[in-house]
């Protein structure tokens, strides 16, 4: 429910904690954690995109642009994902948590209801394609839908933070769909524990839809940030021993 609750307050930082919960609640290898991760969090972002897309918080014309190019980053991380020892991955992880922890805190000082500005893709369409292509490559190989990197790319482009939130969303169930496409049959799924997470996240994510209106966005995005912060220590100190080992 907090997975759930965070995608759809947020806009992301939800699927940043799927994966420590199925490697160490439910003690799945990396490459099984993080392929679950993608099915679980596509769900729960489909759920959460429409409810954005009934208050009229999703830009599908932005999506669309931004969610195209990073599916293509997507599967060619998953594709890559295979080559990559799990602690490797994990470790990963955990400098992208510590990324995500900064993007939270530092959040965006403007107002969350101004109005939406034109999209400006003759200014940064070069960027907007980087971005995509670096956030499809991320959730390909460790399994984040990458909302924390997405939002802030859609403000650049002229969103307001809360269409920028929904569009968000869209962006990421498109992107966990096709990462998951590119883990099947490569690795073993456990779909009742699939199931079971996901029946927390559903809720969850339909309680933060209808919060997102009356939560400061701000106090929370920096609340989140710090709990980012210790479950990346923790991954890492449980992982970067085993890659450094590894390559001596």
């Amino acid at each position: 429910m907090i997975i759930g609750a965070a995608l759809g307050l947020l806009g992301g930082g939800g699927s940043i904690l799927t994966v420590p919960i199925f490697v160490y609640f439910f003690h799945f290898g990396p490459k099984e954690a993080i392929a679950m991760s993608l099915a679980v969090v596509g769900a729960t972002s489909t759920v959460g995109a429409t409810g954005h897309w009934r208050a009229g918080n999703v830009n599908l014309r932005v999506g669309a642009v931004f969610g195209a190019v990073a599916m293509v980053g997507t599967y060619g991380g998953a594709r890559l994902a295979v080559l990559l020892t799990g602690a490797l991955q994990l470790t990963i992880f955990g400098v992208v948590m510590l990324t995500a922890a900064a993007f939270m805190f530092r959040g965006r000082r403007a107002a969350a209801g101004e109005p939406a500005r034109p999209p400006a893709f003759s200014r940064t369409l070069v960027l907007v394609v980087f971005e995509a292509l670096g956030v499809g490559l991320l959730t390909g190989v460790v399994g984040v839908g990458g909302g924390f990197l997405i939002v802030p790319a859609l403000v650049l482009l002229g969103l307001s933070m809360r269409e920028a939130v929904g569009t968000s969303l869209a962006i990421i169930a498109a992107n966990c769909a096709v990462g998951f496409a590119g883990y099947l049959g490569r690795v073993q799924l456990d779909w009742p524990a699939v199931a079971l997470v996901t029946a927390g996240t559903v809720p969850g994510i339909t309680a933060g839809v209808f919060l997102h209106r009356f939560v400061p966005q701000q106090a929370l995005r920096r609340a989140f940030s710090f709990f980012l912060v210790a479950m990346a220590v923790w991954i890492l100190y449980q992982n970067l021993g085993a890659v450094l080992a590894a390559r001596t």
